[in-house]
């Protein structure tokens, strides 16, 4: 896959069951905080280019269990605008937009 900076919506669903389980919850949250804006309790999501993906995903599933544990990558390109309809509460600020403080 090449592209250049495009926004990628990350959704996880981590089993918090135990307290392994509510560890790599705070830790996958933590890692899609480094990288996006959270606009769910478990969506992100972030502009990135092909190397901050491929990071990512690699670091995410490092820290997930696969027997219990999903991700879910939805890329909606460089056009992303256009194709999010939101309704109600924004969560954060837009990751497209500059940050003054």
């Amino acid at each position: 896959m090449r592209w250049g900076f495009v926004l990628v919506l990350i959704t996880y669903d981590v089993n918090t069951e135990t307290s392994d389980g509510k560890a790599r919850l705070r830790k996958v949250a933590k890692q899609c905080v480094n990288y996006g804006r959270r606009v769910q309790n478990s969506v992100f999501e972030c502009i990135l280019d092909n190397a901050q993906c491929l990071m990512l995903k690699a670091t995410l599933e490092d820290i997930i269990d696969k027997e219990v544990d999903s991700l879910r990558f939805y890329y909606l390109g460089n056009q992303y605008k256009t194709k999010i309809e939101s309704i109600g509460v924004e969560r954060g600020i837009k990751v497209d937009e500059t940050l003054i403080l």
